[in-house]
């Protein structure tokens, strides 16, 4: 008899894709970020987030995969962040974003919160928030080891 499969928990994600207008803009954008996509179609690209995947698809192929072909795909409603050990990080990573073509959100700034961040759109509109929180530790590879 096989070895049952042990379930996998609920609460995880594994891929996070982004809907994009122009594949080879969006690609530029990111590559400037020092970006480098681990897997690339002509219609597709897939970075590897260390345990996790970003993806960008076309806007019109992904609502044709979503099963609602012609759909009108929102943008800006979710922020993606990269937390920093510290302010220096984030100011550093936020002048190489605004390099880049980033639409300066919000620039980085004491926070309510005790922290420090601040926010860019790319190309599309996808909002990013790049932050220093005093709270979370992070490992060397920028993963979070505690919350």
């Amino acid at each position: 008899m096989p070895a049952e499969t042990p379930a996998l928990p609920a609460q995880r994600v594994t891929l996070i894709t982004l809907g994009v207008q122009d594949l080879a803009r969006s690609l530029a954008f990111y590559a400037r970020l020092g970006w480098v996509p681990e897997e690339q179609t002509e219609s597709v690209a897939f970075y590897d987030l260390a345990g996790m995947k970003l993806g960008l698809f076309g806007l019109e192929a992904l609502a044709a995969d979503q099963g609602r072909a012609g759909a009108q795909l929102g943008i800006g409603a979710v922020t993606l962040a990269q937390n920093f050990a510290d302010r220096a990080g984030v100011d550093a990573a936020f002048a190489q974003a605004e390099a880049a073509g980033a639409e300066v959100l919000k620039r980085p700034e004491a926070v309510f919160w005790g922290g420090y961040s601040g926010y860019f759109a790319d190309p599309d509109g996808h909002v990013w928030e790049l932050a220093h929180n005093p709270f979370w530790d992070l490992d060397g590879n920028g993963k979070l080891t505690s919350a």
